[in-house]
């Protein structure tokens, strides 16, 4: 590890909260050694003083170890500053449209508010888009064994970065410098369910005095849990658990209309039949957690030219594989599909329609996802009279394909019509249909996304002039980007063939240029004031310009002051303003039609109705001011102390419109073209819900506050070897989103904390951690949030421990324990859509305790 590096680290981990924080004593010392001026994530002057007026977490390598997850979504949810929003292939379902990708969410902004950079860079956003239009970075592309540090900013950054650094940003720093060669292996199973993870990698590197390559391998595998394994989690009837019913009304045997008038199949079990529907249990059919695999390899050098410039290179590539899966092809009256009084099968003896149905002897439905990514960049740095420079240019591709063939549950309606009038397909009495009839009426499918990012930056960085006895630093860039973005769904999708399953469509390109200037400006030896401002011009919506001003006084010594306060945007994603007709299933009743709970209803089933999604034109960027005031106590050499009082206000936020109130303002009308609807029945004002039409606006603005608060102590227990403690805890005290507080309520937590002992002695060592995450409210519809109380989804505290053994300077072994005591995610009734099992998933996980083992061998 070279010097600069190493001192770079130190700066940045001072300001670390809840992970590693160096005290002021390492500071002297490392400021001491070296004179070289490092750049800190927030920032784009160069300095030599260690610590700056950001709140910054630092995840070092060696933590990243010391926490026993071999995928970086895993490490990256239990920091408290996650929230809601951070998303993983966890549930992958043939529902999802990010199926085999993850994401980070700081603050609960959502993963569209969270700018992610590797080496302070952007990246190319995943080939596939979130919920519909959210676009994100893809953190499963970026390998854990290439990772030097992770740096969290918890500030708004738009002034440095440009769009997206609203809640913060995540600074993904690779490994480089590396001289011999390093092999790791690990291994891990649960100790319920049957689940495997296997991850292994190879770092070699060399370098002489003008020269440096280093080249890292790193694979990643894990096996599934499907949902038939995770007993009350995995079904759908929760209320044996003191849930909701939520099995869906399209079962396996249906129900029909005969001569106008909604029947239940004959053949429905009794346990299954309620009124005339005959309902169906899908959750065994779900993957709790899928099967991934991975493979990268990344490549960093650097050659010098000379006393005073350096080319370099970085090379990054990456191949990930998923699958998801959900219960067989739900079929409505929106399918059309009759069955002729002719048919063998049929017990009516008169021409019927299939109103609920499900295709279960076809199989369920599954996906295979292989992704590809490519990041390279090429530049030169150096410098010029004290003055930095460096310029860059960099290519990056994000590609996906989403596959689903003939044996994977794929059923065409107009192949099922066809198969039906022959006679041959059996839809009454739950039925298996031989092999040649499945074949006949399933078809393969093929989803296939690409968005691609190039890039060119020059910035340069110094001290400008005299102020009194301090020197002004100032840094200065430019940018220049084009990027683009396709998501082609199936056509069969486009021509109304395929039922039951999410599909989008978007396509958008677009370039972008922009300017910066940031001035660093000491006042006096204690107080120093940093103004930044950035011009961004994008083609498609028009410019913005966003100012930060941030402070750093220093009364004595051991106490520092910080703040800051800064204005941001987000430009409307590419998905957003390139959407075409694009389709999403949610659980709802369709209350116009059951206005009270009637089991004998057919239209009070649980049903997963189609909301179609049309274009965001004129779409704008959302704004928003951020506000910090921090400070920082070193009571003693062994003890410290930070604070920081946040706000986050985001405004004209692009979100869907809230699907509620479309229906409620148009469902009640059979003639609407925004709800539409079957022709009813006789007997009936309005017919069954078809689909709703949405779109996504600048409809939505969130406003949150809160307190992070951070300790960390080193005990030094003499000829015991040494402690170190931390506790980085975050509450928010308001999450308000378009005039509702959701802080406390469903998947808002106030409290998160993580706390951790850490015991080194001589060879050995000991990592002790509680991961915690407060009580909450169970869900309530938007407009009864602030007026009702429901149950409380109880909080919960995950141990892990993990002890290590140097047998020699090469060789380390490490046995550990994730979730140690086995605890369950606690019981949530839920929302009814996304969340149908018991349980909060965008907050608790139910992977159970895991053990795990890991070999490094340094050559």
């Amino acid at each position: 590890m070279n010097k600069s590096f190493k001192y770079s680290l130190c700066a940045l981990a001072v300001s670390s909260v809840g992970f590693s924080q160096l005290t002021f004593a390492q500071q002297a010392d490392a400021q001491a050694q070296q004179v070289e001026r490092i750049e800190v994530t927030g920032s784009r002057i160069k300095r030599n003083d260690l610590e700056g007026a950001a709140p910054i977490d630092v995840i070092n390598r060696d933590e990243i170890a010391k926490s026993g997850f071999s995928n970086l979504q895993q490490l990256l949810e239990r920091t408290p500053v996650a929230g809601t929003g951070t998303f993983s292939t966890r549930g992958n379902n043939q529902d999802s449209t990010a199926n085999g990708g993850a994401a980070i969410s700081l603050r609960g902004f959502g993963s569209d508010a969270t700018l992610v950079l590797i080496n302070g860079r952007r990246v190319a956003v995943s080939a596939f888009a979130e919920n519909i239009a959210n676009s994100f970075v893809d953190i499963n592309s970026i390998p854990v064994a290439a990772i030097e540090r992770i740096e969290i900013l918890k500030d708004g950054a738009s002034a440095v970065y440009g769009s997206d650094a609203v809640a913060g940003v995540v600074n993904i720093i690779m490994r480089k410098d590396f001289d011999g060669a390093e092999l790791s292996i690990s291994h891990g199973s649960t100790t319920g369910p049957t689940y495997d993870e296997t991850a292994a990698s190879m770092v070699w590197g060399t370098q002489t005095d003008d020269a440096n390559v280093t080249l890292i391998l790193d694979y990643f595998k894990n096996t599934s849990i499907t949902g038939a394994e995770m007993g009350r989690f995995g079904t759908a009837n929760q209320e044996p658990y003191g849930g909701g019913d939520n099995r869906s009304s399209r079962g396996f045997p249906g129900n029909f209309i005969v001569n106008g008038v909604t029947t239940i199949d004959p053949g429905c079990p009794a346990d299954r039949a309620f009124g005339q529907t005959c309902v169906f249990d899908y959750g065994p059919y779900g993957l709790a957690n899928p099967p991934a695999e991975r493979i990268g390899a990344m490549l960093q050098a650097s050659q010098n030219l000379g006393e005073n410039m350096q080319a370099y290179i970085e090379l990054a590539v990456q191949h990930n594989s998923s699958k998801a899966s959900g219960a067989a092809t739900p079929l409505d009256g929106d399918a059309g599909l009759t069955v002729p009084a002719s048919h063998p099968n049929n017990p009516f003896g008169v021409d019927i329609g299939i109103n609920r149905f499900r295709t279960v002897d076809a199989g369920p439905r599954q996906w295979d996802i292989e992704s590809d990514t490519l990041r390279m960049v090429v530049g030169l740095r150096g410098t010029i009279n004290n003055w930095d420079w460096d310029i860059a240019a960099q290519k990056g591709r994000s590609e996906a394909m989403q596959t689903g063939s003939k044996q994977q549950g794929w059923v065409r309606t107009d192949f099922l019509q066809e198969q039906i009038n022959l006679g041959n397909y059996n839809p009454f009495g739950g039925a298996y249909n031989s092999p040649e009839v499945i074949d006949a009426i399933t078809t393969s499918l093929v989803r296939r996304g690409e968005s691609h990012l190039t890039s060119y930056d020059a910035s340069i960085s110094g001290e400008a002039f005299a102020l009194g006895n301090h020197m002004v630093s100032v840094a200065a860039g430019v940018e220049y980007r084009e990027e683009d973005a396709l998501d082609q769904p199936d056509d069969q999708f486009q021509r109304g063939l395929i039922f039951g399953t999410e599909s989008v469509s978007a396509q958008a390109d677009r370039d972008q240029y922009a300017a910066y200037v940031e001035l660093l400006i000491p006042v006096a030896d204690e107080l120093e004031f940093t103004v930044a401002g950035r011009y961004d011009h994008y083609s498609d919506f028009g410019s913005t310009t966003n100012p930060q001003l941030t402070m750093k006084w220093r009364p004595l010594d051991n106490f520092t002051m910080r703040a800051s306060f800064g204005q941001g945007f987000r430009a409307p994603s590419l998905a957003q303003i390139g959407l075409g007709p694009s389709q999403e299933s949610i659980f709802f009743t369709d209350t116009y039609r059951c206005p009270t709970p009637d089991a004998t209803n057919p239209a009070c089933a649980s049903t997963d109705y189609t909301i179609v999604f049309v274009g965001g034109e004129g779409l704008q960027p959302e704004e928003s001011e951020t506000f910090n005031l921090g400070a920082v106590w070193q009571v003693t050499e062994e003890f410290d102390i930070t604070a920081d009082i946040w706000s986050i206000t985001q405004d004209n936020k692009i979100d869907k419109n809230d699907y509620e109130n479309v229906y409620d303002a148009e469902c009640g009308n059979q003639s609407s073209t925004v709800c539409v609807r079957l022709a009813p029945l006789p007997g009936q004002t309005l017919g069954e819900l078809s689909r709703l039409y949405n779109s996504y606006v600048n409809v939505s603005s969130q406003e949150a506050t809160g307190l992070d608060l951070s300790t960390s102590y080193r005990l030094t227990l003499q000829d015991m070897g040494l402690i170190r403690f931390n506790l980085d805890w975050s509450y928010i005290s308001k999450f308000e989103k378009n005039g509702i507080d959701y802080a406390g309520e469903y998947n808002y937590p106030k409290n998160r904390w993580l706390a951790s002992a850490d015991w080194t002695y001589g060879d050995w060592g000991i990592m002790t951690s509680l991961s915690y995450i407060g009580e909450f409210e169970d869900y309530a519809a938007p407009s009864d949030v602030e007026s009702t109380t429901t149950r409380t989804v109880d909080s919960q505290m995950l141990l892990d421990i993990q002890a290590r053994y140097s047998v020699s300077e090469k060789l380390q072994l490490v046995l550990g324990m994730n979730n140690a005591l086995d605890e369950d995610p606690p019981f949530a009734i839920g929302d009814g859509d996304a969340d149908l099992y018991g349980f909060a998933s965008k907050v608790h996980n139910t992977r159970g305790q895991y053990v795990y083992g890991k070999v490094t061998y340094r050559f």
